[in-house]
């Protein structure tokens, strides 16, 4: 409060000082324009005494002593001194006369063309109304004339006739000129030459310091890891560029090409092949899938070769559209891969699920081994691993998967030594056993709470993971399709589109039917 209180004293002196200096400010200007009035009037009487004095006399002289010629010469005289007076006066102040009458202000001063009536006239008149003068101030600006520049052709030539001949060099200095250009011309070939025979040793010297490899050395380099990796890439690079399908020898104004395959009516061509003996060789392709981040990449799932015990017991090749001579990576695992699926949020990663139960975690940054899997353990799955599927956003995604023995696990990819959740799917009407063997799944879009799973004995399912109004967790045997009499290989649901057909799903089953 004290502060508070401060301040507002503070703010009062500070006001009552500003009211006293513009008191202090009115004052004095009031002084300054009674000053002024009062000088100026001071000044218009004398001004006025001076024309008095000047005119008075000459209007109060008898004209009864003066002739009728000497009034007119008289007059004559005063007619001109007025008017030279007059014009004198006009230039000099002009239009300042404050008349009342303007036609009165000036009467005898303004000349008359007949001098003697102009003398009787005045002499009738009586005495002059008196003009009032009064002064006025004037502001005179002094501005600079404008600086003309003017060019001409003298002023931008330099006129050099007047040089004359005493400037010019004589013989004698023009040799000893030429002589000293010419020995620093010699001079500067000289260095230049020292030095480039000074770096052609250094560049011998340095070809003699290289060693020669032996022939042992040159081996180890060949065999090592390194060269092989790097050898590998550029290869596959350079491949990818030839390997081009192009057909530079066609003439386009022929259309008997286009026309014949449009004759044969076929809706399925061949359009390639991926083969490599190194790696698919005796194996089945057990599962085929694409890479949304990458189209032109294909991952593919191979079992156990029969024939090579030796060789890993399952392979997953990454095939590339531009490359088909060879696949661009390699990945090894400890079982058979019964399904493989890229994930959409990280392009490094492939995941597969093998015939023993574990879910494998490949990186194509790293080598061919597995960087990451499941162990052997009950906790997770315990059967051969058909169905793969990675949901969520970038920030939080998920890997669901499903074995035959009904059994749905969600694992994080940075974590796979436990499930997060675990369902287990059974069906009460089955006769022998309640557990549903799941060959396949998927979910649609923007949905990863309930997805359709496809099972051995030719039936989908919808699968709820969590608990939800009217409805538990787990396999819904009421929505239920029942459309193959063999099991279901694969299930998709229709991609985002323009319209929405994200309700349906395509399934394919061993008994050679595709179903809508």
């Amino acid at each position: 409060m004290d502060h508070r209180r401060e301040e507002l004293e503070k703010k009062r002196a500070k006001l009552a000082e500003l009211r006293r200096q513009r008191e202090e400010r009115k004052r004095a200007a009031v002084q300054a324009r009674e000053q002024t009035t009062t000088g100026g009037k001071m000044d218009s009487q004398d001004i006025n005494d001076l024309v008095n004095s000047l005119v008075g006399d000459r209007a109060r002289s008898p004209t009864g002593q003066l002739g009728l010629a000497g009034a007119a010469r008289q007059s004559r005289e005063t007619l001109v001194e007025g008017r030279d007076r007059s014009i004198s006066t006009a230039t000099s102040i002009g239009t300042q006369i404050g008349s009342p009458d303007p036609g009165a202000a000036t009467p005898g001063l303004v000349a008359s063309p007949n001098p003697a009536a102009a003398a009787v006239g005045g002499m009738a008149a009586g005495p002059r109304i008196l003009p009032d003068f009064k002064v006025s101030s004037m502001v005179i600006f002094d501005f600079p004339p404008k600086e003309k520049i003017v060019y001409n052709k003298e002023m931008q030539t330099a006129d050099n006739t007047w040089e004359t001949d005493e400037k010019l060099l004589s013989e004698e200095e023009i040799e000893r000129r030429v002589q000293e250009i010419r020995e620093a011309d010699e001079k500067a070939r000289a260095t230049k030459e020292e030095e480039h025979a000074k770096r052609e040793a250094e560049a011998r010297s340095r070809e003699a310091e290289i060693k020669r490899l032996t022939d042992e050395q040159r081996l180890n380099i060949l065999e090592s890891s390194e060269f092989a990796s790097f050898m590998g890439q550029r290869s596959r690079v350079m491949e990818r560029a030839l390997d081009e399908d192009y057909d530079f020898m066609v003439d386009y104004t022929l259309a008997s090409v286009a026309e014949a395959d449009e004759a044969d009516g076929e809706r399925l061509k061949l359009a390639m092949t991926f083969h490599d003996d190194k790696v698919s060789r005796n194996r089945s392709v057990m599962d085929v899938t694409w890479s949304n981040r990458f189209p032109e990449l294909v991952a593919a799932a191979y079992n156990r070769n029969p024939m090579a015990p030796n060789e890993p017991d399952g392979i997953v090749a990454v095939w590339n559209t531009h490359l088909r001579e060879r696949p661009e990576f390699v990945f090894n695992a400890p079982s058979d891969v019964l399904r493989v699926s890229f994930s959409d949020f990280n392009p490094h990663i492939v995941v597969g699920g093998a015939y023993s139960g574990q879910i494998l975690l490949w990186d194509t940054r790293a080598k061919a081994l597995p960087v990451l899997k499941t162990p052997l353990t009950a906790n997770g799955h315990t059967h051969p691993v058909y169905a793969l599927k990675v949901v969520g956003s970038t920030n939080a995604h998920q890997l669901i998967s499903a074995s035959t023995d009904g059994l749905v696990c969600s694992w994080q990819l940075d974590m796979l030594a436990q499930p997060q959740e675990v369902i287990e799917l059974t069906h009460p009407a089955h006769l022998r056993t309640d557990e549903v063997s799941v060959t396949c799944l998927d979910f649609a879009d923007n949905e990863t709470t309930a997805f359709v799973v496809g099972t051995a004995e030719g039936v989908a399912y919808q699968v709820n993971r969590y608990d939800r109004a009217g409805c538990k967790s787990g396999l819904n045997g009421f929505d239920a399709y029942r459309a193959h009499a063999a099991p279901i290989n694969s299930l998709s649901f229709h991609p985002p589109a323009a319209s929405d057909f994200t309700d349906l799903f395509l399934t394919t089953s061993s008994d050679w039917t595709m179903r809508l």
